[in-house]
C-alpha cells in the first residue's frame, strides 16, 4: 500500500502568519511510504528512497537521483552483496557491521519518525528520523543510533542534496565502544555499473592520495567528487564533510574493478573510542548534479553547504 504524507510546517516559506491569517504554500515535495521504504519526491520526480524494512543487516538508501532523474546507486551487486547503495557501517568492538555473514552485526531499525516536509534556505524536500540499535551477539545493543536524513532539491546549485546525520551512543551497560574496521568503512556509496568505467575522482587537495592496494586510495580533505556517465548521461556526485565532525573525513576511492566512494574516520589506522558521557555525532552531505561539474562549482556548493549547516544545525530539520 502506498501512503503519501503531505505535511505543512511552520518553517520558512511553508506556512506564515500575516495579520492573524495563516497563508499556506503547498510544497511540491512529498514523502511516500510504500511497503517498508520511504521516498522523497518533488512533483513527479523521485529524489531518493530509503529502505528500512526487509533488510537483513542494515537500512540504507537504495535510490538517489540527479535533478533530471538519473539514479546513481547500485544495491547488492553479485560481486559484493553487502554493498547497499548509500550505507553507513563500521566495525564496533570487534563486531563487523560492514560485511554480511553469519557472524556479522546488524543495524536494527526500531522506530521511524518524525517525518516532515521542509522548504527553507533554498532547499525543498523532506527529512525523517530513525532509531537504530547496532546488535552483536548479546541481547543489548553495542551502539544506539539516532539517524536523520534529509533529501532536497537544492535550487541554488541546481542539484539534489542529501544530508546524513548520525548520533551514536554506547549501549546500556557499557562505558565505551571502539570503532575500528577496514580502510573503506564509513558512509559508503556503490555506484551503478555504467559508472564503473571512465570516471574521474576529484578532491579538495587535488592530490591522488595514498595507495592502499590496487586502485584503492585514501585522501584527506573537506570534499571528494566523482564524475562519470550513466547510460550516456554525464553526472557528478560529491560527498562533503560536515561541520563539527570529530575527525576530518579521509576519503576512500577506487576505480577498478568497480567505482566506490566512502567518507571514513580513518579508524583503519586510528581506532576511535565513544565514551558513554560523550557519544559521537557525524554529519555528511551528498550532492548530485547532471553533467560534468568543475572543481570551482563544487567548491562553491561546499561553501554554501557549510553556511547552511552553520545557520541551522540541521538544514531542513523541523525546529524544536
Amino acid at each position: 500500500m502506498r501512503f503519501i504524507l503531505l505535511l505543512l510546517l511552520s518553517v520558512a516559506g511553508v506556512a506564515r502568519e500575516t495579520s492573524g491569517v495563516t497563508e499556506s504554500h503547498v510544497s511540491e515535495a512529498r514523502l511516500v511510504v510504500e511497503g517498508r521504504s520511504i521516498a522523497v519526491e518533488k512533483g513527479k520526480a523521485l529524489l531518493g528512497r530509503y529502505r528500512y524494512g526487509d533488510v537483513p543487516f542494515k537500512p540504507y538508501m537504495d535510490l538517489l537521483c540527479t535533478p533530471l532523474g538519473v539514479n546513481v546507486l547500485r544495491d547488492g551487486p553479485a560481486d559484493h552483496k553487502h554493498h547497499h547503495g548509500l550505507m553507513y557501517a563500521v566495525e564496533v568492538d570487534g563486531v563487523n557491521f560492514w560485511e554480511e555473514s553469519a557472524n556479522a552485526g546488524k543495524e536494527v531499525q526500531r522506530w521511524l519518525g518524525p517525518v516532515a516536509i521542509s522548504e527553507q534556505g533554498g532547499l525543498e524536500g523532506a527529512w525523517f528520523g530513525a532509531n537504530i540499535d547496532w546488535m552483536g551477539t548479546e541481547e543489548e545493543p553495542i551502539l544506539r543510533e539516532r539517524r536523520e536524513i534529509g533529501v532536497y532539491s537544492w535550487q541554488e546549485t541546481e542539484a539534489t542534496l542529501v544530508v546524513w546525520r548520525s548520533r551514536l551512543s554506547v549501549g546500556r551497560g557499557r562505558d565505551q565502544a571502539t570503532l575500528k574496521g577496514s580502510h573503506y568503512h564509513g558512509l559508503g556509496m556503490r555506484f551503478v555499473a555504467s559508472m564503473d568505467k571512465g570516471g574521474v575522482f576529484l578532491n579538495e587537495s587535488g592530490k591522488e592520495g595514498e595507495v592502499v592496494r590496487g586502485t584503492e586510495r585514501l585522501v584527506q580533505g573537506k570534499w571528494c567528487a566523482y564524475r562519470a556517465t550513466v547510460q550516456g548521461k554525464e553526472v557528478t556526485v560529491a560527498m562533503f564533510d560536515g561541520p563539527g565532525n570529530t575527525r576530518q573525513a579521509r576519503w576512500f576511492t577506487m576505480t577498478a574493478p568497480f567505482a566506490y566512494l566512502s567518507a571514513t574516520l580513518n579508524t583503519y589506522r586510528k581506532p576511535l573510542e565513544i565514551k558513554r558521557q560523550e557519544g559521537l555525532s557525524l554529519c555528511y552531505a551528498v550532492v548530485l548534479w547532471d553533467g560534468q561539474v568543475e572543481r570551482e562549482q563544487i567548491e562553491k556548493a561546499y561553501k554554501l553547504w557549510q553556511t547552511l549547516a552553520a545557520e541551522s544545525a540541521e538544514p531542513g530539520r523541523r525546529k524544536e
